[in-house]
């Protein structure tokens, strides 16, 4: 997956907005004001910070070591940084979409509603 289609993939959820508050090198996509991917397409390999719910962060982390890591310079326990290019495409996109769910599922109910996603 090349950074051009990660920013798409990312941007393709509903309300989903790219903002950069680290820099201009650092894009950060969020949701109602709530961050669930934050890249670095500048550096190689393509990595991304992802939201995970703490049991699964652990068990990828060991189905997949060197390549879903404990999230750099993010609370450990609920990000992982994830190597793009380790993983099948298929599941850097289910690993998006659930941080995006995640996300959604802790903004207050009338925004979820808003988003289609009771």
């Amino acid at each position: 997956m090349t950074p051009g289609r990660l920013r798409a993939l990312c941007l393709s959820f509903n309300a989903a907005v790219e903002e950069f508050p680290f820099g201009p090198d650092t894009p950060v996509y969020k949701v109602r004001g709530r961050m669930f991917a934050l890249v670095r397409p500048d550096r190689q390999p393509l990595t991304v910070n992802l939201k995970c719910d703490p049991e699964d962060a652990v068990r990828l982390r060991a189905d997949h070591p060197g390549v879903v890591l404990p999230g750099y310079h993010m609370n450990k326990r609920h990000w992982n940084t994830v190597t793009v290019g380790e993983l099948p495409a298929r599941q850097v996109r289910e690993l998006v979409e659930d941080s995006y769910d995640l996300v959604v599922a802790g903004l207050p109910r009338a925004e979820r509603l808003r988003l289609d996603r009771p």
